[in-house]
């Protein structure tokens, strides 16, 4: 039986690495996988996944008004790999739980869970009450601990407390932190 599952982690964590490890496995082996990710993510061009360490791949992109039952209706693969997905809508997330467990295809989404400001982004949430198999990627804080958080920071460095969820273009003002930097 297949299952959806939900790699998430702090920013910077290389989660885009991963799933594209995962594609790279799946196509090693003679299997098709669709490949997903936020229309919202420009930082490398529209429908390209990428990762810090130079690793990239074309992807299908979606935005909240996607209809996964339509997008993967006539879906001809092994693997659905979804980056980004804390921007998929709590219905999106229900789409491909329904999807997963009527196809016997799994899917697997990376994201983060929450925002610069402790907040669960809502497709986060979905997932982790949805999500068949959990994973947490680790990466460290400046300081050295596990980093769970994310902050964001102005164009001069500052943090920012306040602010819409979303940052378009913003990745570069962005950090992994611990908790306790989080509330310092």
């Amino acid at each position: 039986m297949s299952s959806l599952h939900y790699r998430f982690s702090a920013m910077n964590a290389g989660k885009s690495t991963y799933l594209l490890q995962v594609a790279h496995n799946y196509n090693e082996n003679g299997m098709r996988v669709l490949l997903l990710t936020s229309a919202l993510d420009g930082r490398d061009g529209y429908g390209v996944i990428a990762s810090r360490i130079g690793l990239k791949s074309d992807a299908t992109t979606y935005s909240p008004e996607t209809d996964f039952d339509v997008l993967l209706q006539d879906a001809d693969v092994s693997c659905v790999l979804v980056d980004e997905a804390q921007f998929l809508s709590v219905d999106q997330v229900h789409q491909l739980h329904k999807w997963v467990h009527t196809r016997n295809t799994p899917v697997m989404c990376f994201g983060i869970r929450s925002d610069f400001r402790g907040d669960p982004f809502p497709g986060s949430a979905a997932l982790l009450a949805l999500a068949d198999s959990l994973e947490e990627i680790k990466t460290i804080c400046k300081c050295g601990k596990k980093a769970t958080m994310n902050i964001r920071t102005d164009e001069n460095g500052v943090r920012v407390r306040e602010g819409d969820q979303v940052l378009i273009g913003g990745n570069s003002r962005y950090r992994q932190v611990c908790a306790r930097c989080f509330y310092n």
